[in-house]
């Protein structure tokens, strides 16, 4: 394949003759760090590189070059993975990455670098990585396409969730694999604006099968959590002497003795400190390395210094503008000729580039401060219009309140905001902030800021902005607004009561001239509470709601019911609160499209009345409709509710499949107070198929997630997981002590409560304590009365005739229902029963059924007792089978085959499920021999077998 070259938006010019060897490289960087220069004049290309056999050696780095070299052999195969190269200035980040430019013979390269003044200018990175490549963003489905149009600039803003831009970059990396393998290289990823960052990392944790190579290359901070990483030590003796030998071969031994022992192995050490003139001062590398760059620049003549700040202070490079703004400061292009031949930049092709970050961070450093305002100014000078550089510039070049420059940074801020550019737009807004002297566009500003910071998952940031603009704020929305954020703050970190408390405040302070932001926040403020079991906490903000003078056209009489049912169920008890939860889950279940929060809150009170069925019906349609419109933020909380009710429905696989999903988003998007939940419902899940290690892990999460935040669910789940587990390997004692002992504390507020009396009553009866089983059968009795659901019916017969064994009992607990798992163990215990009574012909049937049922639930140990009973009862049974062919599918594979047999495409199954085309192909092919099928066309036959509803 031929390889076209991919335009750099720095292009080099070979060396100049003059520039001693560790100048400019292919890249713009230095070429020393890592050991191997370019010979002189050599520039690589960035999409087409040299064979590896023409490439110099990199002095030492073996294990390095070889993971890069895997890296590269497998995306030749057509397998992706990403790789974090972290490591000091100088070590030789950017040296690695040229090796594997050179390396990538068959590969396209796409190439980016952060600049640390381009971090507050969003997607400029990803630009720069995707630009020869934009052309290819039609081909993408249209809410991505346009989201990623939008975020680069290319046209209008669209949509309203910024991970449907990181999908668009995770698709338009596979559509341009299409070609080919494809490597990515971003350098100096520390300074890579916020936006671009989180779209890379997005789309680097979901590489799979599109033959994708990924490679970061930064300095210690940069955060890339799920993503293979490398920390860069320093050179070998003898890669280093190696290295000082070639680049200085006449130094005197003792000096020579003396750099090797003060470099440390660094690369740029090696290189720079022989031309210091005290290379021995007691101060870090990095900096001792920048004073000596200091000192060249001291040395050069005054324009050649002013050029060189000027191209520092100029974020892109872009040489029109250097020029444009150098004609102002009486330079011209000669002191950017003295510039380049003294080593410190490249130019050509348009653009200015330094050599090495640390000479930009020297030039900036050694500037006196009126020559720094100077440039500044003839930089926004140079700038015309709406420019957001401009704005920038000029801030920097003011030194006081600026009304000017703060309006400037605040249209600038806006613009960035319609491009889901937040981190951007909170850095602008806060200078702007830092500008203003009127208290008013002070505290708009400072309050805009922290929302912005919020929005880009900047928690801490927000906090500190929030802060300051709450002691500002007088509008009665901006106060609700500044509650509202530093509640949800405050529940993100884990500090569920003081997000309430922040709540009821704000709510006071705007209650008689907003009633609906104070009930907005009452009602957030009482379902904090609920989650955190504190009766006292939900009367509270429910007594509060009932004194606001709210109207019907306001719209929260739902919302308002819901915190009085809240109130009712932790005071009086769960079965009190039925009759005013249910009519909000079937107001929900009637919700179309829209209205989101309504519908995740009734999806929730619809598992709380016990309407398993409407809960996923309606969380059904919300995942549906946000897979559909790229709504990735909401997707955890839907797949919560999702996975919940599949799992009461004894839809296990799909269950497993939903909550790992979740998780998946959850940890994308920066939501880990989703996780207790899922974890939670993993956890049982792992209890019924017998998975002790499994469970255990998993429900010691869950209960860590509780111990962080106070939330009583995480709890709740953890202690009925391990019970469960107990329960299901025989050791009844200590399943009956578990539950009642999770019952002194905050889970006998949750409905938990209620869901696992059952277990708490076979754990009595079978441990040989019937006495133990009163209280948790009154407690279900309760809540079965007021229920009024058939399943609650015959699970509440199951339950008695454990105590008291009756055929008529018996028979309606077998009863069909909707819930198969306590269907099958109401079959094993009649049959167990009969099997005792000598009633061994009658037993068989009903242990069969049983088996049947528990080996297609994957429920192990249920199975193994069915089949020892079975055996006891007469009947010889064969070992259990896998229970269907949907057992041996991983859950992403499940994901990917219940969305293939709608007859969707590979692209649009990838668009929903956040993977990319060829990593729906790659599970496709792994799932079809598990289903004994070779197409879809035979995957299509299968129907109601590959129907979630009916597979168990």
């Amino acid at each position: 394949m031929t390889t076209p070259r991919l335009p750099s938006p720095v292009p080099p010019p070979a060396r100049p003759p003059s520039t001693p060897e560790g100048g400019p490289s292919a890249s713009g960087r230095s070429a020393s760090p890592g050991g191997w220069p370019p010979a002189p004049g050599a520039t690589p290309t960035a999409g087409g590189t040299p064979p590896p056999a023409a490439t110099p050696p990199l002095k030492g780095r073996n294990e390095d070059r070889r993971v890069l070299d895997d890296l590269l052999a497998a995306a030749r195969t057509g397998r992706s993975g990403a790789l974090v190269l972290q490591g000091d200035p100088g070590i030789g980040k950017s040296a690695l990455l040229e090796y594997a430019a050179a390396r990538a013979e068959g590969l396209r390269v796409l190439r980016s670098a952060g600049v640390e003044t381009e971090a507050e200018m969003p997607f400029a990175a990803l630009h720069q990585l995707l630009r020869p490549e934009l052309a290819r963003v039609r081909a993408l489905p249209g809410p991505q396409a346009l989201a990623l149009n939008g975020a680069l600039g290319l046209g209008d803003a669209a949509g309203d969730d910024r991970f449907l831009i990181a999908l668009a970059t995770l698709s338009l990396l596979s559509e341009i694999a299409e070609d080919g393998p494809l490597l990515c290289l971003v350098d100096d990823a520390h300074w890579l604006d916020r936006a671009s960052a989180d779209a890379l990392l997005f789309a680097a944790r979901r590489l799979d099968a599109e033959g994708v190579a990924l490679v970061f290359a930064a300095r210690d901070g940069f955060d890339a959590p799920g993503l293979a990483g490398r920390r860069l030590g320093p050179l070998d003796a003898g890669a280093a002497a190696e290295l000082l030998a070639e680049r200085d071969p006449h130094l005197a031994e003792g000096v020579r003795n003396r750099v090797l022992a003060e470099s440390r192995g660094n690369p740029l050490a090696l290189i720079e400190l022989p031309r210091t003139a005290d290379p021995f001062t007691p101060m870090p590398l990095p900096r001792r390395i920048q004073e000596a760059y200091e000192a060249r620049i001291a040395g050069l003549p005054d324009g050649a210094r002013s050029m060189i700040l000027l191209v520092a202070a100029e974020d892109t490079g872009d040489l029109g503008t250097v020029l444009r703004a150098a004609g102002r400061l009486g330079l011209d292009a000669a002191d950017l000729g003295v510039a380049e031949r003294a080593g410190f930049l490249t130019v050509g092709g348009g653009a200015a580039a330094f050599v090495h970050p640390l000479m930009r961070a020297a030039a900036t450093h050694s500037a006196p401060f009126d020559r720094r305002l100077a440039v500044h100014r003839a930089l926004a000078d140079a700038l015309d219009g709406e420019d957001d550089r401009r704005a920038w510039h000029l801030a920097a070049a003011a030194f006081g309140p600026d009304e000017q420059a703060a309006a400037a940074l605040e249209r600038s801020a806006g613009r960035a905001r319609e491009r889901h550019g937040h981190a951007a737009a909170a850095a602008a807004l806060e200078r702007a902030a830092e500008l203003t002297a009127d208290p008013g566009p002070l505290a708009r500003r400072l309050t805009e800021a922290a929302m912005a910071a919020a929005d880009a998952g900047l928690p801490e940031r927000a906090q500190a902005l929030a802060e300051r603009a709450v002691r500002l704020v007088e509008e009665p929305r901006s106060i609700a607004r500044l509650a509202e954020l530093r509640a949800r703050i405050a529940f993100e970190r884990g500090s569920v009561h003081t997000a309430h408390d922040i709540l009821l405040s704000g709510a006071d302070r705007v209650a008689e001239l907003d009633p609906v932001a104070a009930g907005l926040m009452l009602v957030d403020a009482g379902r904090n509470a609920w989650q955190l079991s504190d009766p006292r906490r939900v009367e509270e903000a429910a007594a509060r709601l009932r004194r606001l003078r709210l109207r019907p056209e306001d719209g929260l009489d739902a919302a308002v019911d819901a915190v009085e049912a809240a109130a009712v169920s932790l005071n009086a008890g769960p079965a009190g609160a039925l009759p005013a939860m249910r009519p909000l889950a079937r107001d929900a279940r009637g919700i179309e499209r829209g209205s989101y929060g309504l519908r995740i809150n009734g999806a929730f009170v619809a598992g709380l009345v016990g309407e398993f069925e409407t809960q996923r019906q309606i969380s059904v349609a919300l995942v549906e409709e946000c897979r559909t419109l790229g709504m990735t933020g909401l997707l955890p909380i839907a797949y919560v509710t999702l996975a919940g009710a599949e799992l009461y429905l004894g839809r296990f696989r799909s269950a497993a499949a939903d909550a790992a999903e979740g998780l998946r988003i959850a940890a994308d998007t920066g939501q880990p107070h989703r996780t207790g939940y899922l974890e939670g419902i993993l956890a049982w899940i792992a209890a019924v198929e017998g998975d002790e290690g499994r469970c255990a892990g998993l429900a010691v999460r869950c209960a860590d997630h509780f111990a962080a935040t106070g939330i009583a669910n995480g709890l709740a789940w953890s202690e009925w997981a391990l019970a469960a587990l107990d329960l299901s390997l025989g050791r009844h004692t200590r399943a009956l002590d578990r539950l009642e002992a999770a019952l002194t504390g905050p889970v006998r507020h949750q409905i938990q409560a209620v869901y696992f009396a059952p277990d708490q009553i076979e754990a009595a009866v079978r441990a040989g304590l019937p006495d133990r089983a009163k209280e948790p059968l009154e407690r279900l009795a309760e809540w079965v009365d007021v229920a009024r659901l058939d399943w609650a019916d015959a699970v509440l017969a199951r339950c008695r005739a454990l105590l008291e064994p009756d055929d008529e009992i018996f028979s309606a607990a077998l009863r069909p229902h909707g819930r198969p798992l306590e269907r099958a163990r109401a079959g094993l215990g009649y049959g167990e029963w009969l099997r005792r009574e000598r009633r061994r012909r009658d037993a068989r049937p009903h242990l069969r059924a049983a088996l049947e049922t528990f080996q297609r639930l994957g429920a192990g140990p249920w199975a193994r007792r069915a089949a020892a009973e079975l055996r006891a009862a007469g009947e010889a049974t064969a070992a259990p089978a896998a229970s269907d062919r949907l057992a041996a599918l991983s859950p992403q594979e499940l994901q990917i085959v219940r969305l293939a047999v709608t007859g969707l495409t590979n692209r649009e199954i990838g668009a929903r499920l956040f993977v990319s085309p060829k990593t729906v192909s790659h599970h496709l092919y792994r799932a079809f021999p598990k289903l004994g099928v070779s197409s879809r066309v035979e995957l299509a036959r299968l129907g109601p077998d590959l129907d979630p509803d009916t597979a168990t």
